[in-house]
């Protein structure tokens, strides 16, 4: 089984480098203002695993916005998660659960 995390991550920094047909916000919702500590190399995913990643995303986006808003902020923005439950004012472990 693949790592989804790692497959996430890979398809955040695809998604930041311009190529996401995703229309996600430089800046998440609530979150500006917050610098993200995103590696400055980051890995990609190939162009195919991100375009189907997208689809996924865009789809949640409709669904499920909140979920949508985390994905976002931490996979394509880099913010930790720990910020993102700074904001919110829940612990980490909540936003890992819903991640």
């Amino acid at each position: 089984m693949r790592d989804m995390y790692e497959l996430m991550d890979r398809w955040g920094a695809w998604a930041a480098s311009d190529n996401s047909g995703v229309d996600w916000q430089p800046i998440a919702a609530g979150f500006k203002g917050l610098i993200p500590h995103g590696k400055k190399s980051r890995l990609q995913c190939d162009d195919d695993k991100g375009i189907m990643i997208d689809g996924c995303v865009a789809r949640l986006r409709k669904y499920k916005p909140e979920e949508y808003e985390l994905v976002i902020a931490h996979f394509v923005l880099g913010i930790s998660l720990r910020m993102i439950a700074k904001k919110r004012k829940c612990s980490d472990g909540t936003i890992r659960k819903e991640l």
